[in-house]
């Protein structure tokens, strides 16, 4: 029998020198492109078509060495299993294997619990539940003190897991609040940058841009930003990895 090879699609994962490559299928780009996917360790090589995939494996066969570096710099992220400590608003969290359904827990130490069964992806994909129930709560009471400082209307408050940002602030419209949301990972940082990125959302509902007098009004919340910036700058790429396979 005649063997065949099955056409490359999107989302194909392919090994190119033992690295993962990931085709992507995007009409928005106009040439073959590669760029690292720091949050699931990955190469992604991006066509305008299905037509383009195999050309963008080529191009990533032919810049090994690059993704070999890339790949290199990336952080070693632990996954979401039991066993694992984390903080979520600076208390610590402790992953364990539970019995039945998901259970949230005080421990008697302080910490917080959190029980989950199943597989790996499973117990992770309930982990992540919990840790998004936790930041929405989190981000709710810091949302709401910052807006009591500043005078400002209190806006609805989500969670996203969007990789270009940490928070975004929609202004009211039409008789509706504004709305602010705010990457579930941030729960897991030092309380202090969390705070300083509820600091950032809330100055935008006074002040939609990054002048001087919004840069102000952070000030005023939570004194100087630049340490934290500097935080999510050095650290943010490892936050953004933890969970990234599960969600």
């Amino acid at each position: 029998m005649f063997g065949f090879r099955r056409a490359l699609a999107d989302g194909d994962l392919i090994d190119v020198e033992g690295l993962p490559v990931r085709l992507r299928i995007s009409p928005r780009s106009r040439r073959i492109a590669l760029r690292h996917d720091r949050r699931r360790r990955e190469v992604v090589a991006t066509a305008p078509d299905a037509r383009g995939l195999s050309e963008a494996l080529r191009f990533a066969r032919g810049r090994a060495d690059w993704i070999r570096a890339q790949l290199g710099s990336t952080p070693e992220v632990p996954a979401l299993a039991p066993g694992l400590d984390l903080t979520v608003f600076d208390r610590l969290c402790r992953l364990e294997t539970g019995s039945g359904r998901t259970r949230v827990i005080d421990g008697m130490d302080g910490a917080l619990v959190i029980q989950a069964t199943g597989g790996d992806e499973a117990f992770a994909r309930s982990v992540v539940r919990v840790l998004k129930r936790q930041a929405l709560e989190g981000f709710r009471e810091l949302s709401l003190r910052h807006c009591r400082t500043l005078g400002a209307p209190f806006p609805t408050v989500s969670v996203m897991d969007a990789r270009t940002r940490w928070g975004s602030c929609s202004p009211a419209r039409s008789g509706s609040p504004p709305a602010v949301r705010y990457v579930w990972r941030l729960a897991l940082a030092p309380a202090c940058v969390a705070d300083y990125v509820a600091a950032h959302e809330c100055a935008h509902i006074l002040q939609p841009n990054h002048g001087p007098a919004f840069w102000a009004l952070v000030r005023g919340l939570v004194g100087d930003p630049a340490p934290h910036r500097e935080w999510l700058r050095r650290e943010g790429p490892r936050l953004q990895a933890l969970g990234a396979d599960v969600v």
